[in-house]
């Protein structure tokens, strides 16, 4: 047996080599906490400017860290060290992260469904808010719900239909149409947060102006984040695709970037339903 053969592993499994990118992303995630701390409690110290200048750079951090540690397991993956048992556990942690952005979502909408559901006094940023008995509140101009948000609503199920269409085309090896695929679902994306921010920008109400405000913009702006996360999620699967990393054998990034743009549909299905049709 020569020393390579003695040497190599006889296992299925990814040792992964020593890295500092869990250390770096564990305290780039507490500069920036700190510094968000700072200045959503400027009386600490006295300005907000300090806390600006925390969180700024732990969110330059956080985004290096991101950017340096994917790129490593995109090599991992180039040299052969995802076999399957290792995609196996890489699609279990992407179904546990989705379980858990589920329980954000799950928070505001129970947020939002108490709030109207039981109509009446609410205590509001150290204030009683007084909502008439009903909702949404006495005096709140809503968004006609079949107007830009049922077009946001087909801007993102279309998408829906062409990011599925992409994904059969990498599997039948049409690497043409998955380009074709995920080309139009990074436009359609940055469509629908156009369209949000326009509608944002005509509603006829503030983030802190009730409770009705404030749980609408707090679900439908944290989905938004989730929209701009998922279309440059889709647009890195985009160039890879381009530069031919993906194979019909072995493609767990675009199918991360799938089912996370998934998920963000159905979200979307609950928000109109519920916060846009039914909450008007």
């Amino acid at each position: 047996m020569s020393a390579a053969d003695h040497h190599a592993p006889n296992h299925d499994y990814h040792l992964v080599d020593p890295s500092p990118w869990p250390a770096l992303g564990a305290l780039s995630g507490f500069v920036f906490t700190f510094g968000l701390v700072i200045f959503m409690h400027p009386d600490i110290v006295g300005a907000e400017s300090v806390g600006v200048w925390i969180a700024a750079p732990g969110l330059l951090l956080i985004l290096a860290t991101m950017y340096f540690w994917w790129k490593d397991v995109v090599k991992e993956a180039h040299k052969g060290d995802h076999k399957p048992v290792v995609q196996l556990g890489l699609r279990y942690g992407m179904a546990l992260f989705i379980a858990s952005e589920v329980m954000f979502f799950a928070a505001f909408f129970w947020a939002y469904f108490d709030a109207s559901l039981f109509a009446g006094q609410e205590i509001l940023f150290d204030r009683v808010e007084h909502t008439g008995g009903v909702w949404p509140p006495v005096g709140v101009e809503t968004f006609d719900p079949f107007s830009l948000p049922f077009m946001n609503t087909l801007v993102l199920l279309l998408s829906g239909c062409t990011v599925t269409w992409a994904h059969h085309a990498l599997r039948e090896g049409k690497r043409e149409q998955l380009v074709q695929g995920l080309a139009l679902t990074v436009f359609l994306g940055v469509i629908f947060t156009a369209l949000q921010a326009y509608e944002y920008s005509h509603a006829a109400f503030g983030f802190t102006d009730g409770i009705y405000s404030s749980t609408f913009y707090m679900a439908t702006g944290f989905h938004g984040f989730h929209v701009i996360v998922g279309t440059i999620f889709l647009a890195v699967c985009l160039v890879r695709s381009m530069r031919g990393d993906f194979t019909p054998q072995q493609h767990f990034g675009f199918e991360a970037a799938a089912w996370y743009w998934h998920f963000v549909d159905v979200v979307w299905l609950f928000l109109f339903i519920c916060v846009y049709w039914w909450g008007a």
